[in-house]
């Protein structure tokens, strides 16, 4: 059950942060060991597995009046965002793409304030705009290629995490969190499934590497990282958690850097340096205005 009842502390934001440090290596994942040019296919094993299996191990259906704010957060925060992460995912370097994916926080506190004329903490709205200047820093550089369709994925669905991602704070489900979790990853998996087969080609026969890598996604990506998430959403602010996915981002460049050799230079450093001075800023500030 989401409830505003417990004070955030360090040890909750630790925890949430392990879930955007997760989905950074989703990029890396995808490009290295899924088969191409199948990003809803991806999309519908990540989830639909471990929606199934979260719903028959709690056992819990959401009340009559909440099935239609369930529904829409199973779009904004699966659905919807999934197939758009990995069309993103496809087409673009991931730093590219989560550099988009820097704007969330801002996103977030836009709609807090417009919605609830709830003004963000003092060191929340410069902390975030640091972070999208350090992921710039980090990232852009005058060889970046802007590949239309993926930076348009990525944007859209920024949009639709941070509204779910504000949505789920705002409406509280009486759902336990896992419970919650298993409905959203279920209900987003079958709204991905005749995406996935009228938009993708047919799997071909999986190597090992590739069975691998979709059960990693389903297992770490969906299951651990989601259940995760929304448990962070239950206890932080929503500005807090979604500036917690800059983390995401940082990840897929550290990747990058140590697995594929891409390379740092100072001013990625620097770059990385101001992201994480971001987080560390918003969070802080959270943890005070609670």
């Amino acid at each position: 059950m989401i409830s505003t009842a417990t004070r955030p502390a360090w040890g909750d934001i630790v925890l949430t942060a392990l879930a955007p440090l997760i989905w950074g290596s989703t990029y890396i994942v995808t490009s290295e060991l899924l088969p191409p040019d199948r990003p809803f296919t991806a999309a519908l094993i990540r989830v639909l597995p471990a929606g199934l299996l979260l719903v028959l191990l709690m056992r819990r259906l959401p009340a009559r009046s909440e099935w239609l704010r369930v529904l829409i957060l199973s779009a904004l925060n699966i659905g919807v965002f999934q197939a758009l992460l990995f069309v993103a995912a496809y087409r673009l370097p991931g730093g590219l793409a989560a550099v988009v994916g820097a704007i969330g926080p801002l996103l977030v506190m836009g709609l807090a304030w417009s919605v609830e004329g709830r003004r963000p903490a003092r060191l929340a709205l410069p902390a975030s705009v640091l972070g999208v200047a350090g992921m710039g820093v980090l990232l852009l550089s005058p060889r970046t290629v802007w590949e239309p369709v993926g930076i348009a994925a990525a944007l859209a669905g920024t949009a639709c995490m941070a509204t779910g991602t504000y949505l789920t704070r705002r409406w509280q489900p009486s759902l336990p969190v896992l419970a919650l979790t298993g409905w959203q990853l279920l209900l987003g998996g079958l709204m991905l499934a005749p995406v996935a087969w009228l938009a993708d080609a047919p799997l071909p026969a999986l190597s090992l590497p590739q069975l691998m890598g979709y059960a990693y996604l389903c297992l770490a990506g969906a299951l651990l990282a989601y259940g995760l998430w929304f448990r962070g959403i239950a206890r932080l602010s929503s500005v807090a958690v979604s500036s917690l996915g800059l983390l995401s981002p940082l990840m897929a460049v550290v990747l990058g850097w140590a697995i594929l050799g891409q390379a740092m230079t100072g001013w990625s450093m620097l770059g990385l340096l101001m992201v994480l001075a971001s987080v560390l800023a918003v969070q802080w500030a959270s943890v005070r205005q609670s």
